[in-house]
């Protein structure tokens, strides 16, 4: 009988090992403060994570080498104006950022000096400050609009071109990429793994339909920025057992330029 117990309970041991395994991703970037200096961590929710039995970057690239065509490039002098027009707007974004900072606390002076009589030498005091970050908020407000106009002006001069070179590449991967599906199923069978997706949810974490058998995985997930992406495409080994942790952030990110 005890033979029989060890023997059904390595059983149980064996198939537990074999299981499907839980992956947790948790996606989260720095950015720049929005109450001043530095940087704070951002929680990227709402974003998809794949986790893919293939490396969907050497899929990609065989393709391309056996189109015989490569990709068309972004001109660098796009890139070098689309730089400008990124400079340009952290410059509004900086300015105004002031500009907000300065209309708060305009408004906090004007309501504690409602709390004294004008001949008080604490309403003199909070006057004076007043007066100083009015001056400073009337300044400001000028270079706020002429930060906007200049940004502005760069950016509708990339419009058009960016279009332009965005039509080509889209052509060009339609063409080259399109038995795509037809490749990746492939290499999934393979493999013999089924992919898993799922969703980051408010503190960026995704794990919950992120369940899959031991195996070699790569796990993908994107995250558009203002004038690129971030791209990831991580392998990652997932063994029987404890859950696997997974952080994507800038530092094992790709920075794409996206038009």
């Amino acid at each position: 009988m005890r033979r029989t117990l060890l023997y059904m309970l390595g059983l149980v041991l064996a198939v537990g090992a074999c299981g499907p395994t839980e992956v947790v991703v948790t996606m989260e970037i720095d950015v720049p403060n929005p109450g001043g200096g530095g940087s704070v961590p951002l929680a990227l929710s709402e974003i998809e994570v794949q986790l893919l039995p293939y490396d969907r970057d050497a899929v990609f690239d065989s393709m391309t080498t056996a189109f015989g065509t490569p990709e068309p490039a972004i001109p660098p002098d796009l890139l070098a104006a689309r730089a400008e027009v990124q400079l340009a707007q952290e410059a509004w974004d900086t300015s105004q950022r002031r500009w907000n900072v300065l209309r708060d606390t305009l408004q906090t002076l004007s309501a504690a000096l409602e709390q004294y009589n004008r001949g008080e030498a604490q309403y003199l005091m909070l006057f004076q400050e007043f007066q100083e970050f009015d001056n400073e908020y009337s300044a400001l407000e000028r270079q706020v609009d002429a930060d906007f106009a200049e940004f502005d002006r760069l950016q509708q001069g990339t419009i058009r071109a960016s279009d332009s070179v965005r039509i080509v590449i889209d052509q060009w991967a339609d063409e080259a990429f399109a038995e795509v599906g037809t490749v990746v199923l492939a290499k999934s069978r393979e493999t013999g793994l089924d992919a898993a997706v799922d969703t980051t949810d408010a503190s960026g974490i995704a794990r919950t339909n992120l369940r899959v058998r031991p195996g070699q995985y790569w796990v993908h997930a994107r995250y558009e920025l203002t004038y690129s992406e971030l791209y990831w495409n991580v392998p990652i080994t997932v063994e029987g057992g404890d859950p696997v942790q997974i952080r994507l952030t800038r530092d094992n990110a790709e920075d794409r330029p996206i038009l």
